[in-house]
């Protein structure tokens, strides 16, 4: 979805999982409740918590479910993505705090799924019925290592696509047209050279692109195979698709396309809206993290991301076994992963839906963003979407992803050479159990 909800960068919670004593095999933990997590009864007033890490644009569907739930208070609880994250892992060891509902992150979710203890099994409301709707990966990650539980039903996912500013790329003396733009970048290394383009025209205030810490995460995650194998041992130091991603980061630092900005900082945001770079990498979600910086209707434009497709961040929701109202809950995560709620939230906040079959449908595939230049971003990211691949995702992919990012960091900023980062990168990596 929306801002810093997808900051795959930060560190992973799953890291710190087993240190917390988050384990499937050592009981409940609190997890049960005083009335056994029984349904409540149709006349009672309850009230039903949601956790999440920003604005997920869901108010309006709760007035929805209120129309068939009028006993139901509906209260949100926010906090910021990675204390969300680490938060919940706390609430789970402790047994007392977890929210009815609660948001994971798509890079989040193999820290839960190997514990299907602490959560409310989905299957037992019926909610496996859908399974049939949903891209096969997307559901798949949110079953439990051990298959038997349906941990969490997904809301998006984050289809790949790249923004642009046309008005940067008029003074470099580029095309500014998103079909023409497309197609100055089918690869990778097309895209660094256009970059040096760019660079050459001297755009004063500008540089190319933001960092190259979120082009490294795309090039990865559109290969087959990225830090995982398919057994789940971690493969970053022997897989030539890791290297070649990181070599390709410090040819976009080597040449001058960076402007040394670490996304979701506060310089990146002032970027956004000052232009101080011309291109980032744009999950779908992002691009409602670009309207927030209110940089102007048209300002920034939307084309196809080198290398073809892929995805990027993506939610699931899950019900902490903490929680007293588990029918509820887990009927309000029925609507708010509805058909109909996941078009209303593609059109409000850019987040692509889990459901294929609304690809196809002219409400989301023909719909245009007046925001980015009338861009058809309907067909851009659902295009992005059928084009990936899946691969392996492992538990700790967020630490193995950090790990990395913050040696291209390093080159960035000048403090190693790129053997120097790699190296120490690798050694953090193989820190990592």
């Amino acid at each position: 979805m929306r801002k810093s909800r997808h900051r795959f960068l930060a560190p992973m919670v799953a890291a710190s999982a087993l240190a917390l004593g988050l384990t499937a095999c050592g009981g409940d933990s609190g997890g049960t409740t005083a009335d056994g997590g029984a349904a409540s009864r149709p006349a009672e007033k309850i009230k039903l918590t949601v956790g999440l890490f920003s604005d997920f644009h869901f108010a309006p569907l709760y007035e929805e479910f209120k129309k068939t739930h009028p006993n139901v208070e509906i209260v949100e609880r926010r906090a910021q993505f990675n204390d969300h994250h680490t938060n919940l892992i706390t609430q789970l060891t402790t047994g007392a705090g977890a929210a009815d509902v609660v948001a994971v992150e798509g890079g989040y979710i193999g820290a839960f799924t190997p514990v299907p203890d602490k959560f409310h099994n989905l299957k037992e409301y019926g909610l496996d019925s859908r399974q049939s709707e949903y891209l096969d990966w997307k559901w798949n990650l949110g079953v439990s290592n051990d298959g038997s539980s349906l941990i969490g039903l997904g809301t998006d996912v984050g289809g790949l696509a790249m923004c642009y500013r046309p008005d940067l790329f008029k003074k470099a003396g580029l095309p500014t047209d998103r079909d023409e733009v497309s197609a100055l970048w089918p690869t990778w290394d097309a895209y660094v050279e256009t970059g040096k383009k760019f660079v050459a025209a001297k755009v004063e205030g500008a540089k190319f692109t933001d960092g190259p810490g979120e082009h490294f995460r795309a090039m990865v995650e559109q290969a087959p195979v990225g830090f995982y194998d398919a057994q789940y041992n971690i493969v970053a130091a022997t897989n030539p698709e890791v290297r070649k991603a990181f070599d390709t980061g410090v040819k976009m630092i080597d040449n001058g396309l960076s402007a040394n900005l670490a996304a979701f900082s506060p310089p990146w945001n002032t970027g956004i809206a000052k232009g101080t770079f011309a291109t980032m990498v744009c999950p779908a979600w992002k691009t409602g993290t670009i309207k927030d910086q209110k940089p102007g209707e048209g300002t920034w434009d939307i084309a196809a991301v080198p290398g073809g497709g892929g995805n990027q961040g993506g939610t699931h929701l899950v019900l902490p076994k903490q929680g007293r109202h588990p029918k509820e809950a887990a009927e309000l995560i029925n609507l708010l992963t509805s058909k109909e709620s996941q078009i209303k939230l593609f059109k409000e906040a850019s987040a692509l839906p889990s459901l294929p079959a609304l690809y196809d449908d002219p409400a989301v595939s023909e719909y245009v963003n007046p925001y980015f230049g009338n861009a058809p971003i309907g067909k851009i990211f659902t295009d992005a979407a059928k084009a990936l691949k899946p691969q392996p995702v492992g538990p700790k992919a967020g630490d193995v992803l950090k790990a990395i990012g913050d040696g291209l960091q390093r080159v960035d900023q000048g403090k190693q050479n790129p053997e120097e980062a790699w190296k120490q990168a690798l050694e953090d990596v193989g820190r990592i159990k």
